[in-house]
């Protein structure tokens, strides 16, 4: 018989009572137990003392993108981008605004240019030493060759695009590390802790 305390009533004395309530918690410890185990502890990696400011620069030397640095400030574990300009071999060109597919190789004056976008992403482990994957995309305009758009002839420049993602480690002491791509271009990146 079940009472209005939720017990079992084994019998009508205090002690059938309390051997009952008994019999119930240690049947909730053994259920309850396992459960409250079952889940290890999270170690929060962005608390570790490598997460400050990092900063970064950027050197380049290409045959086909040009010279460029550029020197700039992020945290372990988060991504920058930038983008350098600068005029294209042979000089810029005017590009006619029915071109298609020439947004990255035209700037807002309607002329050619010479475009290189990096994306830097570094993780600092607790030895210091920075993950790094940084990705490189160039376009560069190719001659103007004769197309028709919508009934017109135009003179209209193609992308020359080159992309390449890179992974490697590096010290965050101030040391260079030099990376050449598969064009030959060669990035040289240091990392220091502010």
């Amino acid at each position: 018989m079940i009472d209005r305390s939720g017990f079992v009533q084994v019998g009508r004395s205090a002690q059938g009572r309390l051997i009952a309530a008994s019999a119930v918690m240690a049947l909730l410890a053994c259920v309850v137990e396992p459960v409250a185990h079952a889940t290890p502890s999270i170690k929060v990696l962005s608390e570790v003392a490598y997460d400050g400011p990092i900063k970064y620069t950027v050197k380049m030397a290409s045959k086909n993108w040009g010279s460029a640095q550029e020197t700039r400030t992020i945290r372990s574990g988060q991504t920058d981008d930038f983008s350098w300009q600068s005029k294209p071999a042979g000089g810029s060109q005017n590009v006619p605004d029915a071109c298609p597919d020439v947004d990255a190789i035209r700037n807002a004056s309607g002329t050619t240019v010479r475009q290189v976008k990096i994306r830097f992403a570094a993780v600092v482990a607790n030895s210091g030493d920075a993950d790094v994957q940084l990705s490189f995309q160039g376009h560069a305009p190719r001659p103007a060759t004769a197309i028709t758009v919508g009934g017109k002839k135009l003179q209209c420049p193609t992308d020359n695009f080159f992309s390449q993602l890179v992974h490697f480690t590096m010290p965050t002491g101030g040391a260079e590390k030099s990376v050449t791509l598969s064009d030959g271009t060669k990035l040289t990146i240091s990392a220091s802790r502010k």
